[in-house]
């Protein structure tokens, strides 16, 4: 079973007064840069916070018209699971979720918020996936996160408004996970538009499309943790790859790091709040997609916000220190009254800014009329960084960056 712009159309209207049309916004930095126009699909403002509600609420009004789905069933670590509990309850129809034991707090108290039951059950996906099969024979009906027809109109959806909203866009950038969102939404921009191109992204970690696309078929690959767990899918759906095939014009991969920058590209520049997953298409633009003719104008996929904050803290100063911004230095000097002083004038003189400072006396290497200072500085860029350590080094410091 396949579908069409139709069955697009028809989930346009079944999501009509609960899905949001989200925002599509002009990036001027970006657009500047490129000499084109950028603009974001801002899916991370959803209800929920991501695209997922569009696909969940679509396959749960399905259901109700039809008058099957007494109860439904889903196994999810995040978004998948808050969109299937958000949807049940505006139909009033009972849900449980099923998620890893290692879920989030923050996702699993979302979810509970809908009025889910949460089940905590095995150590991954696959694992909750299989408790979730059980209760489909105790009478459930299960909601596959994306390889469902009536999920890929949904989130579909989502394509009718970037035409909507910008009809002479040329290229639409997009993450791929399983496939649910590229495919529904893919389908309905080359149906409306043929000549226009789409793109997909993934976590070079996770390369399941990739991988599909060069066997002909939907084929696993490892799953190792990433930091846009929201597509870390080994295997393409079945009934989403054909689609894939069909309407992408190809599928670039992005590194971590890539990712990263992106994460704080969007949240520095536009005051915009991504997880990983989300951030892949800006991600492939700065990266892969940096030097490729994409037309006059282009949309980039932010898929969903639902980043945990712990993880958002220690993604930051990475991306900080990955872009020359943070520098993390080892700094000897004499042991002598005043000579921190002088140090950290000579910092303030170069305009960069000490966030934290460690002295240390007992490093066993140093002379005895020694010691040695870590410091974390903060500067401008990369250019501003090396005046920074030329200059402490003109002053005779040893200076070394930490690892």
């Amino acid at each position: 079973m396949t579908i069409t712009i139709a069955d697009i159309e028809a989930a346009r209207e079944r999501l009509r007064g609960v899905v949001q049309h989200t925002p599509l916004v002009y990036s001027r930095k970006l657009s500047r840069a490129s000499g084109r126009e950028v603009f974001f699909k801002l899916e991370n403002l959803q209800t929920t916070g991501s695209f997922k509600l569009r696909g969940a609420l679509n396959r749960l009004k399905l259901l109700k018209e039809r008058g099957e789905g007494q109860r439904v069933v889903a196994a999810s670590a995040g978004n998948h699971a808050q969109g299937v509990a958000f949807a049940a309850a505006s139909l009033k129809i009972p849900a449980t979720i099923v998620m890893p034991l290692g879920a989030s707090i923050s996702k699993q108290m979302a979810t509970a918020s809908y009025g889910a039951e949460v089940i905590l059950q095995g150590r991954d996906i696959s694992e909750a996936l299989d408790k979730a099969r059980e209760l489909v024979a105790q009478g459930y009906t299960f909601i596959h996160p994306y390889d469902d027809p009536q999920v890929m109109a949904g989130q579909g959806t989502l394509g009718l408004e970037i035409l909507e909203d910008l009809p002479g866009v040329d290229t639409v950038v997009i993450p791929v996970g399983g496939g649910g969102l590229a495919a529904g939404t893919a389908l309905a921009l080359k149906s409306r538009r043929p000549e226009l191109a789409v793109i997909g992204v993934q976590a070079a970690q996770v390369p399941s499309l990739a991988a599909a696309l060069k066997q002909g078929k939907p084929t696993p690959v490892p799953a190792p943790p990433t930091l846009a767990d929201g597509i870390q899918v080994p295997l393409i759906g079945c009934h989403t790859f054909p689609l894939l095939q069909q309407y992408l014009q190809e599928v670039v991969l992005v590194q971590e790091m890539e990712i990263a920058q992106a994460l704080l590209f969007l949240l520095e520049g536009k005051k915009v709040l991504a997880e990983g997953a989300g951030a892949v298409a800006l991600a492939a633009f700065l990266g892969p997609l940096q030097s490729r003719d994409l037309g006059k104008q282009v949309v980039l996929l932010v898929s969903g916000g639902n980043i945990d904050i712990p993880l958002l803290e220690r993604v930051l100063p990475r991306a900080l220190l990955e872009g020359r911004r943070l520098w993390s230095l080892r700094v000897t000097l004499s042991d002598r009254p005043g000579a921190l002083g002088r140090l950290a004038g000579l910092l303030g003189e170069q305009g960069a800014n000490i966030l934290h400072l460690f002295h240390d006396r007992l490093a066993p290497e140093l002379p005895l009329d020694y010691t040695r200072v870590e410091l974390n500085l903060e500067t401008r860029d990369a250019r501003h960084g090396e005046a920074v350590l030329e200059a402490l080094r003109d002053a005779g410091y040893q200076v070394e960056e930490k690892p």
